[in-house]
């Protein structure tokens, strides 16, 4: 039986991180709000009770349903062997989940540091500020910290020579930024070799080679968590 994603059907967003494990492990998967569309969506999460998400995405399989992106990886990956089988090694891969989810929320705070609800227009003197705090700070600090990580093992990828959903999730952590800050990321990839070299392997994983190229992956836009906004970038 396949899996029931739930997540906004227009956007990549933190759907993404999910959608990306699923994809390059070939894991049947329904990303059901893309056929009942928002108001389907926002019916499904309002008529659950008890034990209910607070948001999208949601992953649901014969009653089960859990929320929030790094709670998803670690089932998916103690399901179907996208961690290792160490709890120091899932411990750890979790960690780094939450690292991710970390930073994708600093990601989402630069173009709305204000207020999440109001338009990133009525904000843009904030969101110049925090977006230079974001590319001279925050940036080298995050990639430098999953730099080390990627550095620390011996094998070819997170953990030992096989892949990961921490992997495919700093593929896309990568993606993001270099759509976001495309003149920033220039200037300091180079000081993350390692961290390019994951992103370089998990894009030639067939299943997500075949994702890429297909209708399925969304294009990054301006409503979603990584927006590219000119007048944010710098080198």
């Amino acid at each position: 039986m396949a899996y029931k994603l739930w997540y906004w059907p227009s956007l990549q967003g933190r759907g993404e991180f999910v959608r990306l494990a699923l994809e390059g492990a070939e894991i049947a998967y329904e990303d059901c709000a893309r056929a009942v569309g928002e108001d389907g969506l926002m019916a499904d999460l309002n008529d659950r009770t008890g034990r209910t998400p607070f948001a999208p995405p949601y992953l649901e399989l014969d009653g089960l349903v859990i929320a929030q992106v790094a709670n998803i990886l670690m089932y998916l990956g103690e399901r179907h062997g996208l961690a290792p089988s160490a709890m120091a090694d899932r411990l750890w891969l979790n960690q780094l989940q939450l690292t991710i989810a970390d930073l994708v929320a600093e990601v989402h705070n630069v173009h709305h540091p204000v207020a999440m609800m109001d338009y990133y227009d009525d904000q843009k003197p904030e969101a110049a500020r925090a977006a230079k705090q974001f590319r001279e700070e925050r940036m080298p600090k995050y990639l430098g910290h999953f730099e080390d990580a990627a550095q620390a093992n011996p094998g070819d990828w997170l953990i030992d020579h096989k892949w990961s959903y921490a992997d495919t999730s700093l593929f896309q952590l990568v993606e993001g930024l270099r759509y976001m800050f495309p003149k920033r990321m220039k200037t300091l990839e180079s000081e993350y070799p390692n961290l390019v070299r994951l992103h370089d392997q998990v894009a030639e994983l067939p299943g997500i080679k075949a994702y890429l190229r297909s209708d399925r992956r969304l294009a990054f836009s301006t409503d979603g968590i990584f927006r590219a906004y000119p007048e944010l970038d710098a080198v």
